[in-house]
């Protein structure tokens, strides 16, 4: 069975929205390489409406020696959304969330296949499959900065959720991976 993986950018403050704003002074080889080892093992994307919508706008035209680029845009991608009608970027397809529950269509998407679907940002998407037991496992790639403002990962009034902390790693460029998975 499929296992969701996501992998999200979160600041001090909790604040994980535009992280190419202040994501990039933290990264470093060895981050790197566990980024490109976790989408190439990953079978497809399942991402947010708005979250796709800028990959859909960077990702198709990016190239590089590694094949994280080929992969981005090769592997299927499923992307939750009420309103998006015509997905343009290759192998995308819709979980409309306007025709039945998008935590039953990933659970269906668990079942029907082997390998891991890797869940990039898309923190609404997150809460509702973390809510819905839809969610196996979220490495949050804790960046040492304090922003002040910004859409984030929990936001005020998020009811009480226990994860376990499963494993810890402080890259050199002072990023940390905090790898946690829901409480049983």
């Amino acid at each position: 069975m499929r296992r969701v993986i996501v992998s999200a950018f979160v600041t001090l403050d909790g604040v994980m929205e535009a992280p190419e704003t202040w994501s990039f002074d933290f990264h470093d080889e060895e981050n790197m390489k566990d980024a490109l080892e976790l989408v190439l093992g990953a079978e497809a994307l399942l991402l947010g409406r708005t979250t796709y919508d800028g990959f859909a706008e960077a990702w198709p035209s990016r190239k590089d020696p590694m094949g994280f680029a080929d992969k981005m845009n090769t592997m299927p991608k499923y992307v939750a959304s009420t309103t998006l009608r015509e997905p343009t970027w290759h192998g995308a397809e819709i979980l409309d969330g306007a025709h039945g529950d998008v935590a039953d269509q990933v659970a269906a998407l668990k079942q029907a296949g082997d390998g891991d679907l890797l869940m990039y940002g898309s923190a609404a998407l997150m809460r509702h499959l973390l809510a819905a037991g839809q969610i196996d496992e979220i490495r949050l790639l804790l960046n040492p900065v304090v922003v002040g403002s910004g859409r984030k990962l929990f936001p005020d009034g998020q009811p009480r959720t226990a994860l376990d902390l499963v494993e810890t790693h402080r890259y050199p460029g002072g990023m940390a991976r905090l790898t946690l998975r829901p409480c049983a």
